[in-house]
């Protein structure tokens, strides 16, 4: 028989903290269906950070249109403008600093807009009965669905209505029972993630 490889001790040390709180105590858990509906996005999930990928589009303007990374001084080169601080700022806040900028000096009613094509600087952690558990770029309006789909998918002793979510809420960690196997057949909501989330799916008891 052949064993399964270990994780990595910062998988290990991720998994102990998903089941106990930064003092030792039990964090405490809720289910998924009893979160409060999201208020829109929180505003730290949307801001831009070192490693984001963002398209920018202006109207007419070839030239300027494109993708654009952020280095990791939180800027973007972008023609005409030079460096621009973006870090902290989410796309609609892009999208205007640079049409100050293009409409200050260079163009007439620029018109730009901003697509944050990924999230590097926030992740998601999903370990345990997964194929290939790890860490991974958080996307906008990223659902449990979706982290365990690029996590590769459950593994074959994967307790899949019990998987845990550990989450800061309000400055506590607490744990999300989530019932995904329920998800897929429509009996629960989908759960949406929030940068920093750690997922973890247990091995089945039976």
């Amino acid at each position: 028989m052949t064993s399964r490889p270990r994780l990595p001790s910062l998988l290990l040390l991720l998994c102990a903290s998903a089941c106990v709180g930064p003092h030792g105590g039990s964090v405490p858990t809720t289910n998924a269906s009893d979160m409060p509906a999201p208020q829109g996005v929180a505003p730290s999930s949307s801001t831009l950070g070192a490693g984001d990928l963002l398209e920018v589009r202006v109207f007419e303007e070839a030239d300027l249109s494109g993708p654009y990374r952020v280095s990791p001084g939180g800027t973007i080169d972008f023609p005409l403008c030079g460096k621009v601080k973006v870090e902290g700022l989410n796309g609609s806040g892009t999208a205007d600093l640079l049409t100050k900028c293009l409409g200050e000096k260079y163009l007439k009613r620029p018109q730009v807009s901003v697509l944050v094509r990924e999230y590097n600087s926030k992740k998601i952690f999903v370990f345990g009965e997964v194929q290939k558990p790890g860490t991974f770029p958080y996307d906008e309006d990223m659902s449990i669905i979706q982290a365990i789909t690029v996590a590769g998918g459950f593994g074959k002793l994967a307790s899949k209505n019990d998987v845990a979510v550990t989450r800061l809420v309000n400055g506590k960690e607490t744990k999300i029972r989530v019932r995904v196997a329920d998800i897929g057949t429509g009996r629960e909501k989908n759960l949406k993630l929030l940068p920093g989330d750690i997922v973890f799916v247990p091995e089945s008891l039976f």
